[in-house]
């Protein structure tokens, strides 16, 4: 079957802080950001006053099934369609699955009932949003531009994580659950027309999604052009164990260790906020910078560097330490988050960068988490200091990895 080629459509190299398109999307991923933030902290108080707390932890991880069981598929999809019309679609059917939940809090008292379908369709969406939204940036800016783009992206989320919670809480004051879930809900809509207005280009291989060809086959197709990449495939592996070993200690472990030393919430809230600002300061490094030289060696070794500060981590004297010690932790598994999300960008041929996203987003958002209740088990059974120790090593093997494997290790991200 013949198919008429399209030349793409130019994209701008200008400063992607100072392109006007780029920041339509920076401000539409923002808002929707937060949203998502205000969303889980209504979801969660909702919950809570709707059944017991064990109803509301179930309600609370139901999305976390068809995100997982879905998200390869949420892949397929944005490479088929292309992903500015997934991202729009899923956040106008998030927007309106939140504020109709909210509707009918205002209404009525209807139970737990509509706040785990909502946690399902939530988590539904998620699974195409979410690959969607990995496979966006290289058709809104040039290829030089995107490792500034991955740096302004991880600002929007820790500004979304700094302000959500607290826009959620007074949602919550004002007017209960219903006005924190309609609060989400409209947050989510101002994301909807920004995204409507961000121009995107045609990049070579959008021509294949036209291709009449069965779901299935472009999901072996992705998952075999991943197998065979020698800068992918690695680099898969080496953000899967950096985040078992990172995911652990850095949530379930750092409140039992917190509650150990007695540190209490106002202790762990310090150690959390040292971490958000590292992550915040890498972050900005690469926003400002737009490209950093030797990416395969820095990033192998920051993971390396940032795991060796995990272990450090359960060992400190005390909470100033900690915070300081989480500081380093934030500044370096950031930066090597940031840069596993650039060379994926960069790497990735744009007809496979949904499906790509997509794996990568299974082993973030899938994976990882499983080490969570194992490590607050291991904790129970053999304390703090040896399971960050055995986490901290974990996450080391990632690096390990990367500097093992020479395309990978010799990865250069574009000027």
């Amino acid at each position: 079957m013949s198919t008429t080629l399209i030349p793409p459509a130019p994209v701008s190299d200008r400063p992607a802080h100072r392109d006007g398109n780029v920041l339509r999307w920076l401000g539409a991923y923002t808002a929707s950001m937060v949203g998502d933030n205000v969303y889980y902290l209504a979801l969660t108080w909702a919950a809570v006053q709707a059944g017991t707390p064990a109803q509301a932890g179930l309600v609370a991880a139901l999305s976390a099934v068809p995100r997982a069981l879905l998200m390869l598929g949420g892949g397929v999809l944005a490479d088929r369609f292309g992903p500015r019309k997934v991202v729009i679609a899923s956040d106008a059917v998030r927007c309106a699955a939140v504020l109709a939940v909210a509707a009918l809090l205002f209404a009525t008292t209807p139970g737990l009932w509509p706040l785990a379908v909502l946690a399902l369709v939530f988590g539904t969406v998620d699974a195409v949003f979410m690959p969607a939204v990995g496979a966006l940036p290289a058709r809104i800016t040039g290829h030089g531009q995107l490792t500034r783009v991955q740096g302004m992206r991880g600002l929007a989320i820790r500004f979304a994580n700094v302000v959500g919670a607290p826009l959620g809480g007074l949602g919550v004051a004002i007017g209960g659950s219903a006005a924190a879930f309609g609060f989400a809900g409209l947050l989510i809509a101002v994301s909807v027309p920004l995204l409507v207005s961000v121009r995107v280009a045609e990049l070579p291989g959008d021509d294949n999604a036209t291709e009449r060809r069965t779901a299935w086959r472009d999901l072996r197709d992705g998952l075999r052009y991943i197998r065979g990449h020698r800068v992918l495939a690695p680099l898969i592996v080496a953000i899967a164990l950096s985040e078992l070993g990172f995911v652990g200690p850095l949530n379930v472990g750092l409140t039992l260790l917190a509650d150990e030393r007695g540190w209490g919430a106002s202790g762990m809230g310090w150690v959390l906020a040292g971490f958000g600002v590292g992550a915040g300061a890498a972050a900005l490094l690469l926003a400002v910078r737009g490209s950093l030289p030797y990416a395969g060696r820095v990033m192998a070794v920051t993971i390396l560097v940032g795991s060796v500060a995990i272990g450090a981590l359960a060992h400190v004297p005390n909470v100033v330490a900690a915070a300081g010690v989480a500081v380093l932790i934030g500044l370096l598994t950031g930066l090597s988050g940031a840069l596993c999300g650039a060379l994926l960008q960069t790497r990735t041929d744009p007809a496979y960068l949904g499906r790509v996203s997509s794996v990568s987003g299974i082993v973030s958002l899938g994976l990882a988490p499983l080490g969570m209740p194992v490590s607050a088990a291991a904790i129970g059974a053999w304390g703090t200091g040896p399971v960050f120790v055995v986490s901290a090593a974990v996450c080391g093997l990632g690096g390990v990895l990367a500097l093992c494997v020479r395309d990978l290790r010799r990865a250069e991200l574009p000027k």
